[in-house]
């Protein structure tokens, strides 16, 4: 394994440190609960929005904390979710009179800890509510997760929501908001390589070289099944075929269209596929109205892709439309 690192266990810190330093006018670093949160939060005039979530998906959940986007994240380690204390004295430390939000990709340790989180904010007074987010069509449930996985539609929500809180919405607001969002967001992931973590020094999983992960999770989780090597016509009709149906999408609908690479593949594969993805849809009936090429939510350096439709309606388009500053432009 070539990486540039030095102690795996420092991996984390030491990102989070770069990413404050390199953003010094904006994002305040707290290593005690490896926080990462904006210069001017919390604010009183707007609803406090946190994510945390496992390390290893950057540019989420840390590296969309601005204006616009999240207030703070609080990682875990790599694939990991954060421990119970960093959320809660996250919670405590940026609560706002207008309360705070708490995004949670659907998997059972995040969900422990930011429920637990909520519970012990609750009884110091603090406004608190969670919203889950569970996108992934692959699989109903996994080693990690009761229920859907959470992945890269989780975009789609922070975004909506953080455009809503800048203007002064409520915390109730927030809530129907997100959920909007997310039940009309849906993803499915496909894997052509595993990745390695750090701390572990090997690949996570094994893969033939003619050998794909059909509904990879992001923390290399199986997913539907594992097949031959396919083109990437025929990869996007497999993803299609998952998502469209689920929801499920049909001719006359306006969506966005996400093409999200899993850290590893080359942005001219990614757009191979958003081309195909197009057309496709296309042929539905089914126009793309906003389109999102790149990676959001990735899985360190897994060699793959995932594909999200949203179904947009005047309200979300506005939202997603918002400006936003991020330490990482990604949209």
């Amino acid at each position: 394994m070539k990486k540039f690192i030095n102690d795996p266990q420092q991996f984390v810190p030491e990102m989070l440190k770069g990413i404050a330093l390199a953003n010094p006018a904006t994002l305040v670093y707290v290593p005690k609960y490896n926080l990462i949160h904006r210069a001017d939060s919390p604010r009183d005039d707007k609803v406090t929005i946190i994510q945390g979530s496992g390390s290893g998906h950057e540019p989420a959940h840390v590296m969309t904390v601005g204006k616009g986007m999240l207030d703070a994240a609080c990682p875990g380690d790599i694939f990991a979710a954060p421990p119970m204390d960093y959320v809660y004295e996250t919670t405590k430390l940026l609560a706002s009179p207008k309360g705070v939000l708490l995004l949670v990709n659907n998997y059972t340790g995040d969900r422990m800890a930011f429920d637990m989180a909520q519970e012990m904010s609750e009884a110091d007074g603090v406004k608190v509510k969670t919203l889950f987010i569970n996108d992934d069509v692959s699989v109903e449930d996994s080693t990690y997760t009761v229920g859907r996985r959470g992945v890269a539609g989780n975009f789609f929500v922070m975004k909506a929501v953080g455009a809503a809180a800048e203007t002064g919405a409520e915390l109730d607001e927030l809530i129907r908001i997100g959920e909007k969002v997310n039940s009309v967001t849906r993803t499915m992931g496909i894997a052509l390589t595993a990745c390695t973590p750090p701390s572990k020094g090997s690949p996570l999983f094994d893969l033939a070289d003619d050998e794909i992960e059909i509904g990879v999770g992001i923390h290399g989780e199986p997913g539907r099944r594992r097949a031959k090597w396919m083109p990437a016509n025929e990869i996007i009709d497999e993803l299609l075929g998952a998502v469209v149906p689920d929801l499920p999408f049909a001719s006359g609908d306006r969506v966005a269209l996400m093409i999200n690479g899993l850290g590893g593949t080359p942005i001219s594969e990614l757009y191979i596929l958003y081309g195909i993805a197009h057309e496709r849809l296309a042929a539905q009936g089914i126009t793309v109205g906003r389109n999102y090429v790149g990676e959001y939510c990735t899985s360190l350096d897994m060699a793959g892709a995932s594909l999200t439709l949203v179904r947009l309606d005047d309200e979300i388009e506005q939202l997603l439309e918002a400006p936003a500053e991020v330490a990482v432009r990604i949209f």
